[in-house]
């Protein structure tokens, strides 16, 4: 067994609540720009007086409303301003949001709402309204549905203007770190998802220790961020907190097709996303420059970025890799940091595995990702590299008030002050979850002699061949979706003489793909028994077969003409494999890979 701990920065402390933090701003400081909302002519500040003021408001229209200490008022919604304007209110009156991802399905915003007891329900608009005003008779506590887009919110505050400042100052201060902030369900890839109960303190102390151990980024002059990540996931949620406690501006991006346009007009100085993210714009990158003519240039910046930030983990550049680099950032570097803005300098990166192909890339053009581990039930973060701790390829180290360890067989455990008080309604869960203060994750890892963690797989998705080899397919399909041609793939092979896997196809880049061949108009149905594109698979599948050993390694797969996605049920909402519900609905395909084989 290893463990690893650091202690907090920042004392314990038992009052106050995360509404505090914009009152704080208010009175300290109240013209800084704490939030900023897209307009037709850029982007327009929001001050801290005018975030307390709006604040305020919608929580006097929640009192109005008949909304009490301890509600739950589920939000569903993309992530934007309002979002954050509606958490921060029902946290000023003691009340408890409940996110809700928008791409839910009908059974699982049932399952939340009548699970967290919900009395209301913010929506984004009427498709939303009227999903969730269906299911009234299934949800007897249910008595609001507001409509952000029809403007319930602005209604909600102009109803408050009556109700007492005093009594909403009132409802604030009884709010202790000790009350529950959130119930955050969790993906649900084995089952129902389980609601995490999140208190105040979760929140406010992860955020402030995080404000002080990474300061190049909290505490920055100017410093902003763009955030596009779901505000239903507990990650983009803690960011959101940390942001308004450190007083640094906020802008949102509910539409992904206006991510590019928005970080180019908006110059976050860090950002926050999953690998995913990274790999679209490492790909998409590639694919331009090919299409350009450049793929060949952009081919060896590449090359001498991964150099160049592997030199920097080594004790430095030599002279010579110092001149292919400065000729490389002016060639292809600074397009890509113009491109996300201009002023990046750090991202922080999770949800799942980063790579070290992509974690030198990007710090070797200048923008370094700090890839951390955590969970819903650990408020997000427990580990992160920092700026001047940083191993790409591990998670990084534990954050102040944070304590990790490493059982005999491999598994992560958590302590600290970010971990949950429990699951909603589930003792057993709860009970089987929490060890003698410790969390049980169910990740496997492993930690060095100097505290970094790496994680190497989850325990429940271990694969057992019929030869009797543990497979962890996590890192295979991880090294697998980071090429351009793959969009996602599940690892199979449980009782089976080897391990395989079925893949399916990333349209968007597939036709940029095919036109750098000569082959435009070649469709995925088309792709998926092509043999070029096989191979283009196959070499993929040889990159990522080179980590592991032989009995690890994929030996077949076949591609998919259809892809997993939330929408078919195959995917979570945040992006993971619902593996038993893959394996079930394509198990004839499963049987045909063996049998080709």
């Amino acid at each position: 067994m290893t463990e690893t701990s650091v202690p907090p920065l920042v004392p314990s402390r038992t009052e106050g609540n995360i509404a505090d933090y914009v009152v704080g701003w208010a009175e300290r400081e109240p013209g800084r720009p704490m939030m900023a909302v897209r307009t037709a002519d850029g982007w327009a500040d929001v001050s801290a007086a005018e975030l307390h003021e709006r604040v305020v408001g919608l929580a006097r229209g929640f009192v109005a409303a008949g909304i009490e200490a301890g509600d739950r008022v589920a939000i569903m919604s993309r992530t934007r301003m309002e979002w954050a304007l509606a958490d921060f209110a029902l946290w000023m009156v003691g009340a408890v949001p409940v996110p809700v991802y928008e791409t839910s399905s009908r059974s699982q915003v049932e399952h939340i709402l009548r699970d967290s007891r919900a009395v209301a329900a913010i929506v984004e608009e009427q498709a939303q309204t009227a999903l969730v005003s269906s299911l009234h008779d299934a949800l007897p506590d249910l008595h609001d549905v507001w409509q952000i887009e029809a403007g319930a919110l602005d209604e909600l505050s102009a109803a408050g203007v009556d109700v007492d400042l005093a009594l909403v100052e009132a409802r604030r201060a009884a709010v202790s770190r000790s009350d529950l902030a959130s119930i955050i369900y969790t993906s649900g890839t084995t089952g129902d998802p389980k609601g995490c109960e999140l208190t105040h303190g979760n929140f406010m102390a992860l955020a402030e220790n995080t404000a002080e151990r990474l300061p190049e980024i909290a505490r920055a002059p100017g410093a902003s961020t763009l955030l596009f990540l779901p505000l239903a996931h507990v990650f983009a949620r803690l960011v959101q907190v940390l942001a308004v406690h450190a007083g640094l501006r906020v802008g949102h991006t509910p539409d992904p097709a206006d991510l590019l346009e928005d970080l180019a007009t908006y110059r976050p100085t860090f950002l926050l996303a999953v690998p995913r993210v990274f790999e679209k714009i490492y790909n998409g990158a590639e694919s331009k420059a090919q299409a350009a003519g450049r793929g060949q240039v952009f081919r060896w910046a590449a090359r001498v970025a991964r150099d160049y930030s592997q030199a920097l983990s080594d004790g430095g550049p030599g002279l010579a890799l110092r001149a292919q680099h400065s000729i490389a950032d002016r060639l292809v570097y600074a397009r890509l940091r113009a491109a996300m803005g201009g002023r990046v300098t750090y991202a922080i990166s999770g949800g799942a595995a980063l790579g070290e192909r992509l974690g030198h890339f990007f710090r070797g053009i200048g923008l370094v990702v700090l890839e951390g581990y955590g969970m819903t039930e650990t408020t997000a973060p427990a580990t992160v590299n920092t700026p001047d701790m940083i191993r790409i390829g591990t998670v990084g180290r534990p954050l102040p008030g944070v304590a990790v360890r490493v059982d005999d067989d491999g598994e992560v455990w958590v302590r600290g002050i970010n971990v949950f008080r429990g699951y909603h309604g589930q003792a057993e869960a709860t009970a089987q979850a929490r060890q003698d203060g410790w969390l049980r994750t169910g990740d496997l890892g492993a930690l060095d002699p100097e505290g970094f963690l790496t994680i190497t797989g989850r325990t429940k998705e271990l694969l057992v061949t019929a030869g009797g080899k543990n497979v962890s397919p996590g890192p295979l399909e991880d090294r697998l979706r980071a090429h351009p041609l793959v969009s996602q793939c599940i690892v199979v092979g449980d009782g089976r003489p080897f391990v395989g896997a079925l893949v399916t196809l990333d349209t968007e880049m597939l036709p940029t793909w095919a036109a750098g061949r000569g082959r435009p108009g070649l469709t995925v149905s088309e792709a998926v028994t092509d043999e070029e594109v096989l191979a283009e698979v196959q070499r993929a599948v040889d990159e990522a077969n080179a980590a592991v050993s032989r009995a690890e390694s994929i030996r077949s797969f076949r591609l998919l003409a259809e892809d997993f996605t939330i929408d078919n049920g195959m995917l979570t909402p945040s992006m993971k494999l619902k593996r038993q519900r893959i394996t079930d609905a394509l198990q004839d395909e499963i049987e045909r890979l063996y049998a080709r084989a």
